[in-house]
């Protein structure tokens, strides 16, 4: 279940309420009735697994960066 955190605008007490998606935003402070606004911030975000360019493309036994040979001319 997603996590928001909510901040009263009036006693600025800053809550962290556990709600599903289709549940309705909190819209008042229940400590003092005063109005929520929703705060944002920032998620880390882990890649795992298979589906990377890096994993999946590489050629295997080969090292990624090699210096461009140079042409005979």
């Amino acid at each position: 279940m997603p996590v928001y955190d909510y901040k009263c605008k009036k006693c600025e007490k800053v809550y962290e309420v556990e709600r599903k998606l289709k549940d309705v935003a909190m819209k008042y402070c229940p400590s003092c009735g005063g109005e929520l606004k929703k705060v944002y911030s920032a998620v880390g975000i882990v890649f795992k697994g298979s589906g990377f360019h890096v994993t999946d493309y590489r050629k295997e036994g080969k090292s990624e960066a090699k210096p461009p040979k140079a042409s005979k001319s």
